[in-house]
């Protein structure tokens, strides 16, 4: 059923699409994707103390422990159970003689850290090397 304009039936039919719709579907899901945009970001926030010798780190290709701001506790990008930390290396890596990368948040307590990495020895690993990120600007001074 088409509408007229007019009663005689010789004009023509209004054949134009209403966009209304249209651009209100679109102005939600605008509003959705920006809103779940910044909840599916991955990762962990951690703001890595600065040191003057550093070396680039894959999380994907070597085993890397987080501890977080909060001080909770990854393994690669899982977060994990302080108390199953040991079974997962030993189910993980077994007797390799790869390293495991710690990397701990700046603000993050001394106890903490020192709790982690005698939980990795306690594994049989004693190659932990700590994460670092470098100085900005040339002087490399301190805070």
């Amino acid at each position: 059923m088409a509408f007229q304009m007019g009663t005689d039936g010789t004009r023509p039919t209004l054949s134009e699409i209403n966009v209304t719709p249209l651009v209100d579907v679109i102005l939600v899901l605008l509003i959705i994707f920006m809103v779940t945009a910044p909840i599916l970001q991955t990762g962990i926030e951690v703001e890595l103390p600065r040191t003057r010798t550093v070396q680039a780190v894959d999380p994907e290709q070597r085993v890397v422990i987080t501890i977080s701001r909060d001080e909770m506790l990854f393994y690669r990008s899982s977060m994990i159970n302080f108390n199953l930390l040991k079974e997962q290396l030993a189910k993980d890596i077994g007797q390799s003689d790869q390293p495991i990368f710690l990397q701990a948040d700046e603000d993050v307590r001394w106890k903490t850290i020192v709790a982690v990495v005698d939980e990795i020895r306690q594994s049989g690993y004693e190659k932990i090397n700590l994460v670092t990120r470098p100085y900005e600007g040339e002087g490399g001074g301190g805070s």
